[in-house]
């Protein structure tokens, strides 16, 4: 019995670290699979030393991160990074409830940029509040609808509303992020007038100047939110 649940939690480590979507299956799934296959390995080598050392000290390398002191952040840095993390998925597909480069939503995108920012920051500065705030964010996982809402302070109103194609630019930070009126699309202003989504007409991420680019969403009255963590 302990085979077949040890090779069914390596098959379902092996999954996913490919699953495409970010839900209670990821959430859940990773850390019980990680733990067992841990377990199990502890087990079987538990009378070499050195194997048994390194099992036992690799949990606390895992979650040191976690507790390094805090330090502030430099949100100009850390906007930057965002918006070229972002940037790279440009031409990933569409798959709705996805969040990375094996297929992503609307909401997602943004949320993916912003956690792999936050991880940037954590390594080059060791800075624990970084690495936690990126747990945060990838637990409490949100939606369009969520981020207009101001879901755990994650964002904020920016006052701005408007048809999007029309809204007046010098008002808008790179970064903002555009909620459809009935919360079900989200884009991202990118800076000098040019706008990344996750579009599921197309199909695939893609960066565009509504002066450009006829699509639909460009047309749809919008409300404007930030990051706080950009602020």
């Amino acid at each position: 019995m302990r085979r077949v649940v040890v090779t069914l939690a390596v098959l379902c480590l092996l999954v996913l670290t490919v699953w495409p979507f970010h839900d209670r299956a990821l959430k859940l799934g990773l850390p019980l699979s990680l733990y067992i296959v841990w377990a199990e390995l502890l087990r079987r080598g538990w009378k070499r030393k050195g194997l048994r050392a390194v099992l036992l000290v690799l949990p606390f390398v895992a979650v040191a991160p976690f507790c390094l002191p805090g330090r502030s952040m430099d949100t100009a840095a850390l906007r930057g990074r965002y918006l070229a993390a972002m940037k790279d998925l440009e031409g990933t597909r569409y798959v709705w409830g996805g969040e990375c480069s094996q297929g992503i939503d609307c909401s997602g995108l943004p949320r993916r940029g912003l956690r792999v920012a936050l991880l940037e920051e954590g390594w080059r500065h060791a800075n624990g509040a970084a690495f936690r705030e990126w747990m945060r964010q990838w637990w409490f996982d949100e939606s369009a609808k969520a981020m207009s809402e101001g879901y755990r302070g994650f964002t904020r109103p920016t006052g701005v509303e408007g048809i999007l194609r029309h809204l007046d630019l010098k008002d808008l930070q790179p970064g903002d992020l555009a909620v459809n009126s009935i919360g079900s699309h989200v884009m991202i202003y990118y800076g000098d007038g040019k706008w990344i989504q996750a579009d599921p007409g197309p199909a695939k991420v893609f960066l565009a100047d509504p002066k450009d680019f006829p699509d639909s969403w460009f047309d749809s009255k919008v409300t404007m939110h930030r990051w706080t963590l950009l602020e």
